[in-house]
């Protein structure tokens, strides 16, 4: 099977800028969604769309999803009264609901919000305002001046300005971002350094920028990451072009290293596949749970409603959901992509994802009352809520069931778990067709990575869902934690 190409395309000799010139920051302004920059006639498509409204769409396709689930009750009454003789019915209950009845009704929810999404296009614009970037780093030698090159080089047709914030580097990363900041500050992209004394954390660095800067549209940047040339011109477009109400945007985030090693190349299925099918059916209901921190658009009038970034070790989910809390909406924009470095090591890969983990208990600690606001999005905190005990049946009971199997004790993982295969399979199908015509919309090549879907199918959920209830443990017991994963 085909997959995305993780690398980002190389910069031509012509798009490497070669003036210098000093920073400069805009004054505050008022963002306006309708431009007069914006070309006509670009929505008659869109009008002509036979339309469903958002809240009956939603409906129909929530009660799909429960009739699938009801289906798979009563397929599943054979293997309900089989694992209830060991273990009980209320336990083998619950067993069978996390690995076949939950999963099952989030395929077909999927599934169907994928197959309908009609959100409005995203507009183009001949000039857009002036925003800045703020690029938190940490030790990344390797990355940053690859970074800032894919910054420079943005078509963007208004003023951006870069601000790396060093937080503490231990490494080279302060000498290689002064430098490239001189080389490649140019009349349209001006690049600026501030140096943090000691490393406080991520929050504390993007909190930093933030008050230095004053332009009314602020976007984040990892320092391990690689932007196509159009991805911050996208990244705005599609902020004036959502519905009102929306206070952030998130990038499309894809794998750069895909071709290292086994773990790379599952990973860049899981953030083509699943990481960008959740985002982009979320943003169709008013309510991407996180504009992540490696590729984000946000207002600064939000940021300051909120008090700017949390500081805790999942700070762009937390904030993320702060914003959810006002009423705001949160969007997508799949096809402004941004290439990060994953983790090619299985301790850098734990570090990551038990952070990841942490980040999603920080936020229901912090905003719990997300589980009772009535809006679409409520869905999908639940949803979130239902990772804790997915993932501990998963670990403890569906592994070892799979171990059961081999010596021919078939109570957990037997024929009757193979229902929960068609709706993966055909998730995967759709999710794939649709991301595959974004890549081809913007010349991207699709290459073939059969060996990471295989693994990414079969073994790569035993090792995420176990690193996701260390992280939980972690939490719950509140050991030390890091923003960093090298």
């Amino acid at each position: 099977m085909d997959h995305c190409s993780a690398s980002s395309p190389p910069l031509s000799r012509d798009e490497q800028p070669l003036l210098a010139g000093g920073a400069a920051s805009s004054p505050p302004c008022t963002i306006a969604r309708s431009q007069p920059g914006v070309r006509d006639g670009q929505d008659a498509t869109e009008r002509r769309r036979f339309y469903v409204a958002l809240r009956l769409k939603y409906a129909l396709i929530l009660l799909a999803a429960v009739a699938w689930v009801a289906l798979s009750v009563k397929l599943s009454q054979p293997w309900l009264q089989e694992l209830s003789k060991p273990l009980g019915f209320g336990l083998a209950l619950f067993i069978i609901a996390f690995i076949a009845y939950v999963p099952g009704f989030m395929n077909a929810f999927l599934i169907g919000s994928i197959l309908s999404d009609r959100r409005p296009s995203r507009r183009h614009f001949d000039h857009l305002p002036d925003v800045c970037v703020l690029v938190a780093c940490y030790n990344e030698s390797e990355n940053i001046a690859d970074t800032l090159v894919s910054l420079a080089a943005q078509d963007y047709p208004g003023r951006a300005e870069v601000v790396v914030i060093d937080d503490g580097s231990t490494d080279d990363s302060l000498s290689i971002a002064r430098r490239q900041a001189r080389l490649l500050s140019n009349d349209r992209v001006s690049i600026r350094v501030l140096a943090q004394r000691r490393n406080g954390g991520k929050s504390k660095a993007l909190n930093r920028g933030f008050a230095e800067t004053s332009q009314a549209l602020v976007v984040t940047v990892d320092g391990d990451s690689y932007l196509r040339t159009d991805a911050l011109r996208k990244i705005v477009e599609r902020f004036l072009s959502d519905p009102p109400g929306t206070v952030a945007v998130a990038g499309s985030v894809l794998v750069r290293n895909s071709r290292e090693n086994w773990l790379s190349r599952s990973q860049e299925w899981d953030y083509f596949h699943g990481i960008a099918a959740v985002k982009r059916m979320q943003s169709m209901y008013h309510g991407t749970l996180v504009a992540q921190g490696a590729f984000s658009l946000y207002t600064r009038e939000a940021l300051q409603q909120v008090g700017g970034w949390p500081e805790c070790v999942g700070e762009d989910i937390v904030v993320s959901w702060a914003l959810l809390e006002t009423g705001a909406r949160i969007g997508y924009c799949e096809d402004a992509c941004l290439f990060t470095k994953v983790p090619t090591r299985l301790g850098q890969f734990s570090r990551q994802r038990q952070r990841w983990s942490r980040g999603l208990m920080e936020a229901f600690a912090r905003h719990w009352k997300l589980l009772f606001k009535p809006r679409m999005t409520t869905l999908f905190i639940w949803w979130n809520l239902l990772f804790l005990p997915l993932d501990l049946v998963y670990t403890l009971a569906f592994l070892p069931g799979i171990v059961l199997a081999l010596f021919g004790y078939y109570w957990i993982a037997g024929i009757m778990t193979l229902l929960v295969l068609p709706l993966a399979a055909i998730w995967n199908i759709v999710i794939f067709r649709v991301q595959r015509r974004m890549f081809h919309a913007q010349d991207l090549r699709v290459r073939r990575n059969f060996a990471g879907f295989l693994f990414y199918s079969v073994g790569y959920t035993m090792i995420l869902q176990p690193v996701c209830v260390m992280g939980y443990f972690a939490e719950l017991f509140r050991l030390r934690k890091s923003w960093g994963t090298k």
